[in-house]
């Protein structure tokens, strides 16, 4: 019977073709049976051990893997999300195999400080947990893509390790990821048919997420919503433009995709406070360091004129520098901000606020205003007088308007208003093509007293420009205004573009 239990956990172990020797031996000679039984116990005890010690790395160790054979979907969420309308956020779990570091727990924070580079980054994740087998020690968990075995940490990590008398071999644990564990982009893209763009990305305007959603994300803008709410630390709403800005009031219709109605929100930007209602207002978070350029460029005791003003994002700052502010929207909505958001800052003495046609703001406070500068003594010193125009759809079509806009005045040799005109381009040269269009609608060239300065880019082929020029004495003093016909001349002969009114865009 010895024998034969001998035999049978033998050839477990891989060596039946040593036992079948031994075998035959036993059968043929009844006295070798001592001498085989006591070398078959000693041989057994030692390969058990050897075998026992080998079940057991295996068990507790990561083995070495190959770099190339990661899965690059390890962070994917489960492949059954796939065309899913409605978030079910149980449906989004996963088991991953990760490796970790066995560390004591009187030097776990000492080293984690120094190993971050390695250790794993995931939403949510305690990074460093209880050894279930040990309560001395802590579990590190660690990054799969860089750590593939006990060979992958770098110089500095491995000598850290050594220091602090820590084995850097590498366990492998089963960590379970949900829902909460995924980022944005990751859903979104195992959420949406496959090889389709995913939106992402979006603005912000307080604790509004605005998204410009595509046709073929349509039947997932509730999700898309949700998800951007879930991930978003503040968003409490999420809204989707549904048409282009097209009319004069510069809002846009939009519809709420998951969260809260209200519309009305509070911003920061560049240090001062704006409150409106979104959904009747224009702005657009990604204009503040334009609103900061164009903030530097004006000293105290300056003149602004903002003939498209919104809420306030140039009048306002500009008013902190103790200059004089005359800040216009016809928006209704856009005025009654305009005036809050000046009490608010506490620049509501320093700023004159009008609800007019920016035609009418230029031909009327505008002229009136320059013309009461131009009357000043000579000995007194006339401001810097700045016009920003900010509509850049249509700005460059208000550029007439300052043909004679002075006439009959004695010419200033002081006062050229500086004028900031906001356009977009689709042509190759942007530059080119805006400062062509403002010269036909000034009738004379700005040679010499322009530049241009690139805003952003709106879309493929599209940029936003702002074209800064001092209106030239001939424009503002002209005797009578040009007719069609010779406006019409003179632009054959600037060899410009025929202008074409562009739709308003956000």
């Amino acid at each position: 019977m010895r024998c034969q239990y001998f035999l049978i956990l033998w050839r477990s172990l891989g060596y039946s073709g040593f036992l079948k020797t031994y075998h035959q031996r036993i059968l043929t000679s009844n006295s070798l049976i001592p001498f085989i039984y006591t070398s078959l116990v000693q041989s057994l005890h030692k390969t058990l051990a050897f075998y026992l010690f080998s079940q057991r790395n295996k068990f507790f160790t990561m083995p070495e893997i190959d770099k190339n054979k990661i899965d690059p979907q390890l962070y994917s969420p489960p492949s059954q999300v796939r065309g899913m309308t409605k978030l079910d956020r149980t449906a989004f779990k996963k088991i991953i195999t990760i490796p970790v570091l066995t560390v004591r727990k009187e030097i776990v924070n000492k080293l984690v400080r120094s190993l971050k580079k390695a250790m794993l980054q995931r939403p949510g994740i305690k990074r460093v947990i209880d050894d279930p087998k040990d309560e001395g020690n802590k579990l590190v968990m660690l990054d799969p893509y860089k750590i593939v075995s006990d060979d992958s940490f770098e110089e500095s990590e491995r000598l850290l390790l050594k220091e602090l008398n820590v084995t850097p071999q590498i366990s492998s644990y089963s960590l379970e990821l949900t829902y909460e564990n995924f980022k944005t982009d990751e859903i979104l893209r195992a959420v949406l048919p496959e090889g389709q763009d995913i939106t992402s990305g979006f603005s912000r305007i307080g604790h509004i997420a605005h998204l410009n959603l595509r046709d073929h994300q349509l039947p997932f803008k509730q999700l898309i919503g949700q998800v951007i709410i879930d991930k978003n630390q503040g968003i409490t709403s999420a809204v989707n433009k549904i048409n282009t800005i097209d009319n004069i009031y510069r809002n846009f219709q939009m519809e709420v995709l998951c969260g809260e109605e209200n519309m009305i929100t509070k911003v920061r930007e560049n240090n001062y406070t704006y409150e409106f209602d979104f959904s009747k207002v224009y702005w657009n978070p990604r204009l503040s360091t334009e609103h900061n350029r164009i903030t530097e460029l004006l000293k105290p005791g300056d003149v602004l004129f903002d003939v498209f003003a919104g809420v306030g994002p140039f009048a306002i700052p500009v008013a902190k520098k103790d200059c004089t502010v005359f800040a216009n929207d016809l928006n209704p909505e856009s005025y009654k901000w305009l005036l809050h958001n000046c009490k608010l800052n506490k620049v509501d003495q320093k700023v004159k606020i009008f609800n007019l046609d920016g035609k009418d703001f230029l031909q009327g406070p505008v002229r009136d205003e320059l013309m009461k500068l131009v009357e000043q003594p000579s000995k007194e010193r006339k401001p810097s007088v700045h016009i920003v125009m900010n509509l850049p759809a249509m700005a460059v079509e208000f550029l007439s308007i300052f043909q004679c806009l002075l006439s009959g005045q004695s010419k200033s040799s002081e006062l050229f208003p500086k004028v900031h005109c906001y356009s977009f381009s689709k042509a190759d040269d942007p530059a080119k093509d805006v400062q062509q269009r403002a010269e036909t609608l000034l009738g004379a060239s700005l040679k010499g007293c322009s530049s241009v300065h690139l805003v952003r880019n709106v879309a493929p082929n599209k940029e936003m420009v702002c074209l800064t020029f001092q209106v030239p004495a001939s424009v503002l003093y002209k005797n009578q205004t040009m007719t069609q016909g010779e406006q019409f001349l003179k632009a054959e002969n600037l060899e410009a573009p025929p202008f074409k009114r562009q739709r308003t865009e956000f």
